[in-house]
């Protein structure tokens, strides 16, 4: 930790000189607020989504939507936390319109190539803002914060650790009773 403005804050794990909107797999792990289980319960090795859970697999599977660079691998939700592989794919060429939260949409609208390579930074805040607004509106409860501002995210460099991750986010819920997320 270091202090910056008389206030202490935890030093970036940012690969320094990475451009996190490149090409390229990345392993991350995003974590409730206070680590509150709001997505569910594990059941026998099983994850059972509730609606908070079910609102965020929805918007997970709803970011390819919004960005046309990004493609989803192995995803898991555990009760206060969710794992996933997200593979940044520039060149992947596709027609997309302008929606109304900002982002690019596969779905209507009068067609348009985008050029805006968005990042990891910037999914993350996607998904972070978009279910966390359903989930207040459900709630009545606006504004309501239900992620760490932070999360972890992990440059995959090669097959073999693809294959290592996706194996610990498929049988993280058999897991649980040792994680330590939990």
């Amino acid at each position: 930790m270091t202090l910056y403005q008389n206030k202490f804050r935890v030093e970036t794990t940012r690969l320094k000189n990475w451009n996190y909107a490149s090409d390229g797999w990345y392993f991350i792990t995003i974590c409730t607020k206070g680590r509150e289980n709001i997505f569910g319960i594990i059941e026998h090795g099983i994850m059972i989504l509730n609606q908070y859970g079910r609102i965020v697999e929805q918007r997970w599977f709803d970011l390819p939507n919004h960005y046309f660079n990004l493609i989803l691998d192995a995803f898991v939700i555990m009760p206060n936390h969710l794992h996933g592989i997200m593979i940044i794919d520039n060149t992947h060429e596709t027609i997309v319109s302008g929606n109304a939260d900002g982002g690019v949409s596969v779905n209507g609208g009068v067609p348009q190539s985008s050029t805006t390579k968005h990042g990891i930074f910037e999914f993350v805040r996607a998904l972070k803002t978009f279910s966390s607004r359903r989930m207040n509106e459900l709630d009545n409860t606006a504004g309501k914060s239900r992620w760490q501002s932070r999360f972890h995210d992990h440059i995959i460099r090669d097959e073999e650790e693809l294959h290592r991750i996706q194996q610990y986010i498929f049988n993280n819920p058999s897991t649980w009773e040792k994680d330590s997320l939990k």
